[in-house]
């Protein structure tokens, strides 16, 4: 089994696995200084785009490839290379297709999307204007962007002016009080396996940044169903026909109501506390779509209470794990972020403890 790596930055997530399955891993990455080159059995340095990918999928022969892109921008064109490859060469490619692709880098195309099949989301329009915006607080957007970059919660009539002089325009949705939720949403071969809700935080008019906060898996809030952020995560996902990985954005109100808010199809931020949380890793389950492995049926789901924890460069961090609990630190220098998995959420409550008062102890802010 041959399989092209599309990005070098996510392969350490997938090449002891694929290598363990028998895989023979071909990478492509288009910065010669990229990380993890040589973990692959070889690789290719091309120009950005997908026309490189494409011609090494053919030269190389392969029998599937797996985008590893952690970003929107190229996900159209990897849904060209996609379509190209699936209809002219039978070539599976383990990711979103054009249409689906085109609907979740647009936001405003995604809320239409949402509109047109009947899933609440905030309200919405395009706007230009300070005169445009009445009632305060409102989210101020780009239609594209991700992890927060082009966001704005605007409480003032001044806030919403500063932002247009930046951006000339912007899309508005209504301000929803409450709880941020993510699903990463597995699909293949119209096989759907949702994964876990994650609880990212409170909505705050600050607009923290994501990286940020604090995430729990699997959400605890009162009056809130996980099944139900599990099967609208799935039903989006499905009527948007988005393959591989789909992360679905939603929030949850202070009154029990839950909001689509958007849809990336690609691998999510929150891959390593959905692992945690389930047992099932979503970036190996890509290497298993692509080689016709993959039995949703058959994956047994673990029940873990999970967290992850903004860090940065913690040093040592052994001392304050209790016994049974199992970690991870990942991210890059400066930013790295600490997974822990533990039998029971008293055990996370701890390690929250012993982490704030470690900080303390070395003056850092909590």
């Amino acid at each position: 089994m041959r399989i092209l790596f599309i990005g070098s930055r996510l392969f350490n997530d997938v090449a002891e696995y694929a290598s363990a399955m028998g895989v023979t891993t071909i990478l492509s990455e288009s910065n010669p200084d990229a990380p993890n080159l040589e973990l692959a059995d070889s690789h290719h340095i091309v120009p950005r785009g997908m026309e490189g990918p494409l011609e090494i999928a053919l030269r190389e022969d392969v029998d599937a490839v797996v985008p590893l892109i952690g970003v929107d921008g190229p996900l159209r064109d990897v849904a060209w290379l996609k379509d190209k490859l699936e209809t002219d060469h039978g070539i599976p490619v383990v990711a979103s297709g054009p249409e689906a692709a085109e609907i979740s880098t647009d936001k405003f195309k995604t809320k239409e999307f949402f509109t047109r099949n009947r899933i609440r989301t905030p309200e919405y329009s395009l706007i230009d204007s300070p005169a445009d915006v009445t009632e305060f607080p409102v989210v101020l957007k780009q239609r594209e962007g991700q992890g927060g970059s082009g966001v704005m919660v605007a409480a003032t009539p001044s806030d919403v002016r500063g932002y247009l002089r930046a951006s000339d325009h912007a899309l508005m949705e209504d301000y929803i009080q409450g709880r941020e939720i993510s699903v990463e949403v597995l699909r293949w071969n119209g096989e759907t396996l949702p994964l876990v809700a994650v609880d990212k935080g409170e909505t705050r008019v600050d607009g923290l940044h994501p990286l940020k906060k604090v995430k729990r898996a699997p959400a605890i809030i009162r009056g809130f169903d996980g099944m139900e952020a599990l099967e609208r995560a799935s039903e989006i996902t499905e009527l948007l026909g988005a393959e591989g990985n789909t992360d679905v954005d939603m929030i949850v109100s202070e009154d029990g109501k839950l909001y689509a808010i958007e849809v990336n199809t690609r691998p999510s931020g929150t891959r390593y506390i959905s692992e945690a949380a389930t047992g099932i890793n979503p970036m190996h389950c890509l290497v298993d779509m692509a080689a016709g492995n993959w039995k949703p049926g058959k994956i047994r789901r673990k029940n873990h209470y999970a967290v992850e924890i903004p860090v940065g460069n913690p040093g040592d961090l052994e001392s304050i794990m209790p016994e049974g609990a199992s970690w991870v630190l990942h991210g890059p220098r400066n930013h790295m972020r600490l997974t822990v998995r533990a039998g029971n959420p008293e055990m996370i409550d701890l390690v929250l403890k012993k982490l704030g008062d470690l900080r303390v102890h070395r003056g850092q802010v909590i």
